[in-house]
């Protein structure tokens, strides 16, 4: 790897993602980047070069600052892992339409309001546990598990029919694929999840239930606060966020603290740390294959020593910067008792993940509830990983207990 150029963008960039789909080590790409001064140029497999941001400061900057903008993406031939393009939706906005939108669903995912569902995650928890261990060992950890758990509580919260997972399995698929889709295919998956998504409005617009879909068709219909293509659009994208993450990180946290058995022993021990276990966790696990959704500065702006010119896209792996020596101890070591983990599992700024409270829960209640009741707890084959996926995780994860 050659040394990046610090100031131009004549830089050669490098081929990009570096994070094998196979396991959850973080490629030692990034640490060679880390250590080296400025910002490395890198290449993915579609749209323009970026320039990759590896240290924690300067992900906090890029992430944070105004001046780095997601909209500004749809102007340019954005850095992405697939042909198609998701150009649409909250992710894609910056305020004050960002702003608008999220300020609509932003009050069911406070964590006052998302603890009020303990009780019923908990007991889906048991219940699911229940069905693993009457069928007996072995089990799939992920289709038995982890999927329908983040699965039933999101299509409770927003009125989605918990019987068509199947359906919505296969879009979601589709949408977060790394794979050889065409931008036509991507187009036509994404037209078909609005179109099922319009039908549930549908639905829900003839029969109003007490349920989040409900609430945002009436900021639609009664405030006029969204357009119908942002109210389908934000629908589509609470469902597809508000399980898909949760459902690889289950798997991705306990094969990790399978490969950690000393931190297991402790945290069997101490059910109290599962709290802080979840953040280490989620610092320590990285989660994507690589970084996506790139920011485009609006004006020059200086990062880690390198000019970033106005009109030039930053992608910031986040995995890479919760594993920086200069903000965390130890880096590389998992420590369910390290204190004060701020890490940017979430992200950070203003597209701070929205259901980060609902994603903690359904971890801590997950995590703490399968270690407790299977004390045994050991993979019993080798385990089937995601291939062309934006995050990474098992797709089937044989244990028995």
């Amino acid at each position: 790897m050659t040394a990046p150029d610090t100031d131009t963008d004549s830089a050669t960039p490098l081929a990009y993602p570096f994070n094998s789909a196979e396991g959850l080590q973080l490629a030692e790409a990034y640490e060679q980047v880390r250590d080296r001064p400025g910002l490395l140029r890198v290449q993915l497999p579609y749209g323009e070069p970026a320039w990759l941001v590896t240290r924690y400061a300067d992900a906090r900057l890029v992430l944070g600052d105004r001046r780095f903008s997601r909209a500004e993406g749809v102007r340019h031939d954005e850095p992405r892992q697939s042909e198609g393009r998701s150009d649409s939706g909250i992710l894609a906005m910056d305020p004050p339409d960002h702003t608008r939108l999220r300020s609509l669903v932003a009050r069911a995912f406070t964590v006052h309001q998302v603890e009020k569902l303990r009780p019923r995650v908990r007991e889906l928890t048991a219940g699911l546990l229940d069905g693993l261990e009457a069928a007996g060992p072995p089990a799939d950890l992920v289709d038995g598990f982890a999927l329908p758990l983040p699965v039933a509580v999101i299509c409770r919260m927003l009125g989605v029919p918990e019987e068509d997972r199947p359906r919505f399995r296969v879009w979601s698929d589709a949408a977060l694929s790394t794979s050889s889709l065409s931008a036509a295919e991507f187009a036509a998956n994404r037209e078909e999840l609005r179109d099922y998504m319009r039908t549930l409005i549908q639905s829900h617009r003839a029969e109003p239930r007490d349920d989040l879909m409900t609430g945002l068709i009436e900021a639609r219909d009664g405030a006029d606060r969204l357009s119908e293509l942002e109210l389908v659009d934000l629908c589509v994208g609470i469902l597809v966020a508000g399980h898909e993450t949760t459902a690889s990180q289950i798997p991705n946290f306990v094969l990790t603290l399978l490969d950690h058995p000393e931190q297991l022993a402790l945290l069997r021990s101490r059910p109290d740390l599962v709290p802080n276990a979840v953040e280490e966790l989620l610092r320590f696990v990285p989660l994507g294959s690589g970084a996506g959704q790139p920011r485009y500065a609006t004006e020059d702006v200086e990062v880690g020593g390198t000019l970033v010119r106005a009109g030039t896209p930053v992608l910031v792996a986040t995995g890479a910067a919760n594993r920086d020596a200069l903000r965390f101890g130890a880096p590389g070591v998992l420590d369910i008792t390290r204190e004060g983990v701020q890490h940017l599992g979430f992200g950070h700024g203003v597209h701070h993940c929205l259901g980060a409270p609902l994603a903690r829960l359904e971890l801590q209640e997950a995590v703490g509830a399968l270690i407790t009741r299977f004390p045994g707890l050991h993979l019993v084959g080798d385990v089937t990983w995601k291939s062309q996926m934006l995050v990474r995780g098992p797709r089937v994860m044989p244990i028995g207990w």
